[in-house]
């Protein structure tokens, strides 16, 4: 697959738009002035060019809608990232010129990477249990010292509570045929449960599994995994985001942007929260990211390859499933269709 710089992506995508005039666009960005990608303890200068040397009578400059310099002239501003949020960052100049009232835009954007090195993490297997090989797992939780999963694919994504020690299922309750189920979390009583593409989810009563209410995505997102920081839920949708949700409403109160010191980190998969910080499972990959809950920097990085040397069962999936036990303080691990649940410890 091809690789395309910022810069490149930048040439191609920045849109001029003028005063609808149907004049030629004057402006652009002076892109020599960007770097391929900025941490937010760099600062930005921004230029533009004046292909046509016009006149000028002022410039406003606009960083993800706030006014944030101006400008008589066409002067690089430089502007202060600290304090920005991981992500592109999108950029407006509103060009004022000849005593034009409407002026004419320029739009662009920079990307703002982690300025955090990840440490690489060890891990150590501490306990090995059984685990149901027909479970395509999506979400692990504990609940009152009991394993819940959530397990997926049309026709045989169910809700289990399991005894871990032996890989027996005490109860379940499966998914109607039309939905792919995937992540869970318990907060307040309630087992949330997401689906894949139907953006649809179910809570239940924790204690009688009673389905209280079925909720539609108010954004137009897949569902992937889940977790709660014993107020609010963090919910993925395949991409670099996290998304808050107001676990009252259901409504998405927030995210964040999950980038480490190089790249974006895409197709976020299951998540556990610990003492603000966020465990995910990272799809297709046997790798689970540590992330810096408020800000989306990946702090740590584990890689969990090795656990696949005890799997005996041949048409084991990837990996996915965390579970955190705050009595043992230790972490359980598993993946989709895997004929193991691994209880480690995580150190530096």
């Amino acid at each position: 697959m091809k690789k395309y710089n910022l810069l490149a992506l930048i040439s191609l995508n920045a849109l001029v738009i003028g005063c609808g005039d149907g004049k030629k666009d004057h402006f652009s960005f002076d892109e020599s002035k960007f770097e391929e990608k900025y941490t937010n303890t760099q600062s930005v200068s921004i230029a533009l060019l004046n292909g046509d040397d016009k006149e000028i009578d002022s410039v406003a400059y606009f960083v993800n809608d706030k006014r944030v310099a101006g400008s008589k002239d066409l002067k690089a501003v430089s502007y202060p990232l600290s304090g920005a949020a991981l992500g592109y960052q999108e950029l407006v100049a509103k060009v004022y010129y000849g005593g034009n009232k409407e002026p004419e835009q320029v739009i662009g954007r920079i990307e703002v990477v982690s300025a955090v090195s990840p440490k690489l993490l060890k891990y150590t297997v501490v306990n090995t249990f059984p685990h149901d090989t027909t479970s395509f797992t999506e979400g692990l939780e504990f609940y009152r010292d009991t394993l819940l999963e959530g397990t997926g694919q049309y026709g045989a994504s169910k809700l289990l509570k399991v005894d871990y020690k032996t890989g027996r299922i005490l109860k379940e309750s499966p998914l109607q045929s039309e939905y792919f189920g995937e992540g869970i979390t318990v907060l307040g009583g309630k087992i949330y449960q997401l689906t894949y593409k139907e953006k649809t989810g179910f809570i239940y009563n924790a204690d009688t599994w009673k389905l209280e209410k079925t909720f539609t995505y108010d954004r137009d997102i897949e569902g992937w995994g889940m977790t709660n920081d014993g107020n609010y839920i963090y919910q993925t949708d395949g991409s670099e985001k996290i998304w808050k949700m107001d676990p009252a409403t259901q409504k998405m109160i927030g995210s964040v942007n999950v980038y480490s010191a190089s790249d974006k980190v895409k197709q976020l998969n299951e998540l556990q929260w610990v003492d603000g910080v966020m465990y995910a499972n990272v799809w297709q990959k046997d790798l689970i990211a540590v992330i810096k809950a408020d800000t989306g920097d990946v702090t740590g990085i584990l890689d969990l390859s090795g656990l696949r040397t005890s799997l005996t069962y041949k048409q084991s999936e990837v990996l996915n499933g965390i579970a955190y036990n705050p009595k043992t303080k230790t972490f359980f691990v598993t993946g989709k269709n895997w004929d193991k649940l691994f209880e480690i410890r995580i150190t530096e």
